[in-house]
């Protein structure tokens, strides 16, 4: 199992800038993916983006791609999360995402990750 804390989130207006930090701790050293998702109140959990385990792909959701920018820190166990030009409709809980099964494919579902972060609260003002 990886424990996650995310951490960063906050009030911003829009056009603004914020970068989450996504802190990992693990019993035994392994490889794993990383990811974020976000949940805006009354909407389910939706994939934002996604890292490999050693940062050779990354993917996002084409509402976020050129604004968002994912990356991690492999050695210190630290996943981050770029976002620029944010808008009020990025306003949700982002939770910050790990799954160990580095040797299959990333995922893009909720069902694809087994560890999770509690979440930080990106508001958005317009």
């Amino acid at each position: 199992q990886i424990q996650l804390v995310e951490s960063g989130g906050g009030l911003v207006q829009a056009g603004g800038s914020l970068t989450l930090s996504c802190a990992a701790s693990l019993r035994t050293r392994s490889t794993y993916h990383m990811a974020w998702f976000r949940q805006a109140p009354g909407k389910e959990r939706e994939f934002v983006a996604a890292i490999t385990w050693n940062s050779g792909s990354v993917y996002y959701h084409d509402s976020v791609k050129d604004r968002f920018t994912i990356s991690r820190d492999i050695p210190n166990d630290m996943g981050y999360l770029q976002m620029n030009r944010l808008k009020p409709e990025d306003t949700a809980v982002y939770y910050c995402a790990a799954d160990r099964r580095s040797w299959m494919p990333i995922g893009r579902t909720v069902e694809d990750f087994v560890s999770w972060g509690q979440g930080t609260q990106v508001t958005v003002s317009s």
